[in-house]
């Protein structure tokens, strides 16, 4: 465990997206191209089956070539999204908590590293919800038989806030690696999260693409986030600079990257796969048929316009 904390600590891990046409069939030809391209960048591992990716959309089939075409294409760390598939028809907590591990489960299976636990919104109405939260982590490593991360993710995307003591709690549980904080614009809960975290040895993820800068200097000290799926290297040199205290060079990283991500992470925030599609595309990482999500909002053109201005400004 603590070897691949040390492992990923001060690295870069793409939230990567699915190629695939509009009626959601993926283009495995294309996702191997893609995978090759993201791999030999600056990374020290690779998020799959996260919301960037649709993993929760996914077949149970293509969930695992997916995960399979990133395990050949790279043998850095490789963290899969677990959760309840949007095909998996649960009614009750229970079957909702057996289907996320029984999705861990089946990343152990196809050679996931560890898992980036989706936190269930349903535990928001419980009087022990917190303890909830914990028993299914617990849970989760247990049967999986793999490391975590803990993902406290915004409300719009469906959420479960976790309060600096659940954060701590889970942190001081042996199966975590770290929590990543994906609060969108909540700055205040983002800092007490990463504040939470400190003096605990695990990692202090930032999944923060608006705020990645400042969750940085707040204390984040690895990365995962799906503005890294296209300009790897964008997210890289924030980071980079951040670790080797080149604060001058900070400025000038984040800046970059904080003008990519307002022309990409806006409202309809779930707009923002399809924005990195395209920035994919003016990349050369993806073939224009490949580049729809056919799980998110329908967007204007000149949303297009703007994420390409943005790149040829940069």
């Amino acid at each position: 465990m603590h070897a691949l904390v040390e492992q990923l600590r001060g690295t870069l891990l793409p939230a990567v997206v699915t190629p695939m046409d509009s009626e959601g069939v993926v283009a495995y030809d294309a996702l191997a191209t893609y995978a090759s391209r993201i791999a030999s960048g600056p990374i020290g591992g690779v998020a799959v089956w996260a919301h960037t990716g649709r993993g929760l959309y996914l077949s149970e089939a293509d969930r695992g070539k997916v995960l399979a075409t990133w395990r050949a294409a790279t043998s850095a760390p490789l963290v899969a999204g677990v959760g309840v598939p949007r095909s998996t028809g649960v009614e009750t907590l229970q079957e909702a908590e057996d289907a996320t591990v029984t999705m861990a489960v089946n990343a152990a299976g196809l050679g996931a590293d560890a898992v980036m636990v989706y936190p269930l919104a349903a535990y928001r109405e419980l009087a022990d919800g917190q303890a909830a939260a914990v028993r299914l982590h617990q849970r989760v490593a247990a049967e999986s038989r793999l490391p975590l991360v803990g993902f406290y993710l915004h409300g719009e995307a469906g959420g479960y806030p976790y309060p600096p003591e659940l954060i701590r709690e889970l942190l001081s549980l042996p199966e975590m690696l770290g929590v990543k904080t994906a609060t969108l614009d909540q700055a205040v809960a983002c800092q007490d999260a990463i504040w939470a975290g400190r003096s605990t040895g695990k990692l202090l993820i930032t999944g923060e693409d608006r705020m990645y800068g400042p969750s940085m200097m707040w204390g984040a000290d690895t990365a995962l986030v799906g503005i890294a799926a296209a300009q790897v290297e964008l997210s890289a040199a924030v980071l980079r600079a951040w670790t080797a205290a080149d604060h001058a060079g900070f400025l000038h990283a984040s800046d970059r990257l904080d003008r990519f991500a307002a022309a990409t992470f806006y409202a309809p925030i779930e707009g923002y796969v399809q924005r990195m599609l395209w920035a994919a595309v003016w990349e050369g990482l993806i073939p224009e048929e490949a580049a729809c999500d056919p799980y998110g909002p329908a967007l204007p053109a000149a949303e297009r316009d703007a994420v390409i201005r943005c790149l040829e400004s940069l």
